[in-house]
């Protein structure tokens, strides 16, 4: 287990790439300051992780919506049969009792928690799920808690492809290269013609 802040991991880029995913290692990366991080200032702002790690082979990369999340993505990741990294933000949480079970979530799966019928989809990558509910609740639009960064839940996709003509999706990033381009990337290669609002 590797514990991390998210501008620091990025100085360790080569060895990241090369001493760890390259040879499939069990290695758990918990990626600490991901997102803004307030006080601690601009070279301490976790806001380009996303892009970095996406685009490694074999590295499984988790989003927590909340600290039960975090711990069954924690538990998840030091379980898994190769490299995994679950990104958190600085700070406090929903203040959520957090139950320390041995559960695993399934990888790759989002977890669908309202159809709405406005014809768009919510997708929250991260913390910003109060935000997410408030905004699928008004509007009536369908909600998805992501979960997963990489692997992409693209069964599901491919479900709300179907029926949604519109996504919106929220993450604490940088728009380039983060989650929501993950998604617009593989709606283009499905030949999805509804549009996409990606905010970071």
């Amino acid at each position: 287990v590797v514990a991390i802040y998210s501008t620091f991991l990025q100085r360790a880029y080569d060895q990241l790439i090369h001493d760890i995913a390259i040879q499939k290692l069990d290695v758990l990366l918990a990626i600490d300051r991901a997102g803004l991080v307030g006080e601690d200032g601009a070279t301490h702002a976790g806001c380009f992780d996303i892009a970095m790690l996406r685009c490694i082979p074999g590295l499984l990369v988790m989003t927590p919506s909340d600290e039960q999340e975090q711990w069954l993505m924690l538990n998840t990741g030091y379980h898994y049969s190769g490299p995994a990294a679950v990104r958190y933000p600085r700070g406090t949480g929903t203040s959520k009792a957090v139950i320390q079970s041995n559960e695993q979530l399934p990888i790759g799966k989002a977890n669908l928690l309202k159809s709405g019928t406005s014809g768009t989809a919510v997708l929250n990558f991260g913390p910003l799920l109060p935000y997410a509910k408030a905004l699928a609740e008004e509007q009536n639009h369908t909600l998805v808690d992501m979960r997963f960064v990489k692997p992409l839940d693209t069964d599901l996709l491919d479900v709300l492809m179907n029926t949604h003509t519109h996504f919106i999706t929220l993450e604490d990033h940088s728009i380039q290269g983060g989650a929501g381009s993950a998604v617009a990337e593989y709606g283009a290669s499905s030949g999805w013609t509804g549009s996409m609002d990606l905010r970071g």
